[in-house]
Order: C-alpha cells, then structure tokens, then sequence
C-alpha cells in the first residue's frame, strides 16, 4: 500500500476547525484509521489576494485507493467543507493537496504528483519534515535539505497536538 502525503490549509469559517474535521475524514480513507498529523503552522496567504492568515499541516497515511480515486475523495471532502474556487490563491474553508503518492511519479490531466509546488513552500515542507524527517523525494532530494531558516521563520506553531 502507498504511503501518502497530503497538504491541509484554510483560512475562513474557523480555520483549525476545518483541519480538525478534515483530518476525521481523512483518517477514514487510511488504512486502519491510522494517519499521521503534522502540527498545525499559522502562514501568510500566497498570492496577491488580501485575505486572513492560513492554518497549515500535512498528513500521511497508508491508502488503498488508487490515484485518482484518492483525489476525488479528498476533492469530495472539501465540497462537504464548503469549498468554493472563485479565484486562484484565494481565501478558503479547506484546500486537500496531494503531495506525494508512494515514490511515484504521476503527470496525468487533473493530477500531478509530485505536487508541482511543494519544493518552494514552508507551509508544505516544515509540517511535511515535521512528520517524515528522513522522507526523500522520488527525484532523491531528502525533504530536509528544502528547508532553510527563512522557511522556518515564516511560519508560527500554534502548538495542536493530535
């Protein structure tokens, strides 16, 4: 069974709320229940949007769902969410991206993976190394090696246990 990595921000209608209920339905798609929860890291939003800080983590869990199975539930997560996408970079209840997927490589339309992102983005690797220190990329990068002290320094722990 694949292990996989899966991205979790929001930033309106109670943002740690939304991740808290997003990791409950997530840990029903991972085998036995058993899923792997990030600290939640508080982040500036991308883009040019004004918009309320993001809630950030990342899970990992060992899934029997194929692909784009699996990309369809978490898309099915957020619309029960109450995720609506008006602009890109924009303000949301909940956003699931799939980071990693085994050690594969997957360039198909509607899902890439490795995520095209997550090299570039604190809010992705310090709650991804936060759970899987010794994680190395497909593409053999070790995930620790992505993370300077600025990416550290952008990011505030809000200390959540799970």
């Amino acid at each position: 069974m694949p292990r996989v990595y899966v991205a979790l921000g929001a930033n309106l209608e109670h943002p740690k709320t939304q991740l808290d209920n997003a990791v409950a339905a997530l840990s029903i798609l991972a085998l036995e229940n058993r899923l792997h929860v990030s600290p939640y890291y508080r982040s500036v939003p991308m883009g040019d949007v004004v918009q309320p800080d993001y809630v950030n983590a990342v899970v990992s869990f060992d899934t029997e769902l194929a692909p784009l199975a699996l990309l369809d539930a978490l898309q099915h997560i957020e619309n029960t969410q109450g995720r609506v996408r008006l602009e890109r970079w924009g303000p949301r209840t909940l956003d699931l991206d799939l980071l990693l997927y085994g050690n594969e490589n997957i360039d198909i339309p509607g899902l890439k993976v490795p995520h095209y992102g997550m090299k570039e983005r604190s809010f992705v690797l310090v709650p991804l190394a936060a759970i899987a220190p010794s994680l190395i990329l497909p593409c053999g990068t070790a995930i620790t090696s992505l993370i300077d002290a600025k990416m550290l320094s952008e990011l505030q722990q809000l200390g959540i246990d799970h």
